[in-house]
């Protein structure tokens, strides 16, 4: 798939606007940015050697030496208050002490104690018996406890948090994932613990959502300007040529040589003059008459099949098809190179990197001079965060295919990547020369623009990537993504958001199919507190994602937005919007 159909996640923290962090946990950028600062925080600990963060003992903890706290060592008099602090002291105490169950019967008796009007007090009680029965894993207990706390003390994040790790043990995602929200937002996304329980609560229910949802959805197919883009990636694939002038019918013939081609034709040659005709929705069905007939176009019509079922996200349908081709010995081997390229990014998709090397490699080993298995393989090893190899990968197609802009292109990316994570700023400004040089070689490759245009972004060289945007929409006006990236930019430089939204609106005017402006836009949304907007457009998302992955990734948005709505609704919390 194209590389620059989405950002690429930064890798450092360094000089990211706050609009970028949309919502601060849950979406992979923000991990990305936020990855250095957490990092150092986990390895900060405090004297008593816990790590930062870290909220195991109870409030207002008493030493366990004897005598030094005086108050509960004294017979139990003074006001009900004092007494009842006593009673926590003396809780406290046990509780450090590893006994539990004492320190249990302490905090019911401060809770029996304490006046009904000190809310403070007895919210801190609660709170600290929801610690001890935290420690004897009574999760119930525990959430009760807490509840009791924050009704009298809304704002009462150790209470907060320690019910949102109850919930989570308790498997209530939806109440964890509001509670954790709310931690977050009153530390200001400060705390290591509590962004990382949000993170994972929000991927487990994102994972759940889209197991069930992808299952049972609607096949789409994805936009013209899509599935063109999809093919241009491919330079050895047969099935996406136009027909030869022997498949194709001839408008001169007389009609009885007409007919006689169309009979002859078969679902696979329709199926192909569907495709030129950018008429996608009648190509499966040619290609399943072709199969089911047997005829002589059958390996090419599984091919087809399987890449419309790809597109369309029906994966489990394009297996069986892939699998045909790629056993079918007798077969042309590009065929079968290219089912082991698509199978290949299909378990990538899938999640499952071993499946999808084995593939690209077997591809190798059968088609060594096909192109596009290096081009794609490289692809893959970006994603696998293995650059070096990405880079072999693009000089082997480049090689095979001197012409190859977009391997040019992404080759220059890989080392931009590489350099830019490495924090190596001379190899930083090769990589950039380099791109200046696809430019000029390939004049005419819009993605030689886009990736250079993001690598500048990184760089806050905005004015000039914003050329590069308009270059790219000079040479493919109906690339929505471009639309997108544009608008971005317009936010990051200029903080100007009416443009920016414009211009993501733009997007979706040429491309109403097109997810990742949906996903920014509600991102956008977010960020200026419009909530309910926000989750409008992660829905219309999700109902286009092409894969689980992707679609896990939405509900992980969408959910995110719908907890923040929930805690402003609760506790009157919102994070600080544009």
């Amino acid at each position: 798939m194209m590389a620059a159909s989405k950002p690429v996640e930064p890798q450092s923290g360094s000089g990211l606007p706050r609009w970028q962090l949309a919502l601060l946990v849950g979406t992979p950028i923000v991990l990305g940015v936020g990855a250095v600062y957490l990092w150092n925080r986990s390895k900060t600990k405090d004297s008593s050697g816990k790590r930062n963060g870290e909220r195991t003992t109870p409030e207002g903890s008493a030493s366990p030496v004897q005598g030094q706290d005086g108050a509960a060592n004294r017979p139990e008099m003074g006001s009900p208050l004092d007494r009842a602090q006593g009673a926590k002291n003396k809780g406290n105490k046990y509780f450090k002490a590893g006994k539990y169950e004492q320190a249990i019967q302490c905090y019911s008796e401060a809770i029996a104690l304490c006046p009904p009007d000190n809310k403070t007090d007895l919210s801190t009680f609660y709170q600290n018996r929801a610690a001890a029965f935290e420690q004897q894993m009574k999760w119930t207990e525990v959430v009760q406890d807490c509840s009791h706390a924050v009704e009298m003390n809304p704002r009462y994040i150790k209470a907060l948090f320690r019910r949102a790790k109850a919930l989570e043990r308790l498997d209530n995602k939806k109440e964890c994932l509001e509670d954790v929200t709310a931690v977050c937002i009153l530390e200001a996304f400060q705390n290591q613990q509590s962004m990382l329980l949000a993170d994972k609560v929000l991927k487990l229910l994102g994972k759940e959502k889209a197991k069930d949802k992808y299952k049972n959805r609607e096949p789409l197919m994805p936009s013209p300007q899509f599935i063109k883009s999809y093919f241009s990636s491919f330079t050895d694939d047969i099935i996406s040529q136009p027909l030869q002038k022997g498949e194709k019918k001839d408008e001169d013939k007389d009609k009885e040589g007409e007919a006689a081609e169309v009979t002859e034709s078969s679902g696979y040659l329709k199926a192909k003059q569907y495709m030129e005709e950018e008429n996608y929705d009648k190509i499966i069905s040619e290609c399943t008459k072709e199969v089911e007939s047997g005829g002589r176009y059958t390996a090419e019509a599984l091919l087809l099949r399987a890449t419309f079922y790809l597109l369309i996200g029906n994966a489990t349908g394009a297996q069986p098809d892939l699998d045909r081709v790629i056993n079918m010995e007798e077969a042309n081997v590009k065929l079968r190179a290219n089912a082991l390229i698509k199978r290949g990014s299909m378990y990538m998709q899938q999640q499952q990197p071993m499946l999808s090397t084995q593939d690209f490699n077997m591809a190798a080993e059968i088609d060594t001079r096909n192109a596009d298995v290096y081009h794609h393989r490289g692809q893959l090893k970006i994603l696998l965060d293995q650059v070096e190899e990405a880079v072999g990968d693009f000089d082997e197609c480049i090689k095979l295919r001197p012409d190859s802009a977009l391997a040019q292109a992404q080759k220059c990316f890989a080392l931009y990547r590489q350099a830019y994570t490495g924090n190596n700023p001379s190899q930083v400004q090769t990589a950039m020369d380099g791109f200046e040089d696809v430019i000029r070689r390939f004049p005419k490759c819009a993605e030689g623009y886009a990736l250079y245009a993001q690598a500048l972004t990184d760089q806050q060289q905005f004015g000039k990537a914003d050329e590069m945007y308009d270059k790219c929409i000079d040479l493919e006006p109906d690339n929505a993504t471009t639309y997108v990236h544009k608008g971005l930019l317009q936010l990051q430089w200029k903080q100007d958001l009416d443009l920016g939204l414009d211009l993501i609106s733009k997007a979706i005017e040429i491309d109403n199919k097109c997810d990742f402006a949906y996903e920014t836009m509600g991102t956008i949304e977010v960020q200026r507190g419009n909530l309910d907007k926000a989750i409008e457009m992660f829905n219309r998302a999700i109902n286009l994602a092409k894969s689980e992955m992707e679609m896990a990734h939405l509900y992980s948005l969408c959910d995110a937005a719908n907890a923040q709505t929930e805690v402003a609704r609760k506790y009157g919390l919102k994070p600080p919007t544009l």
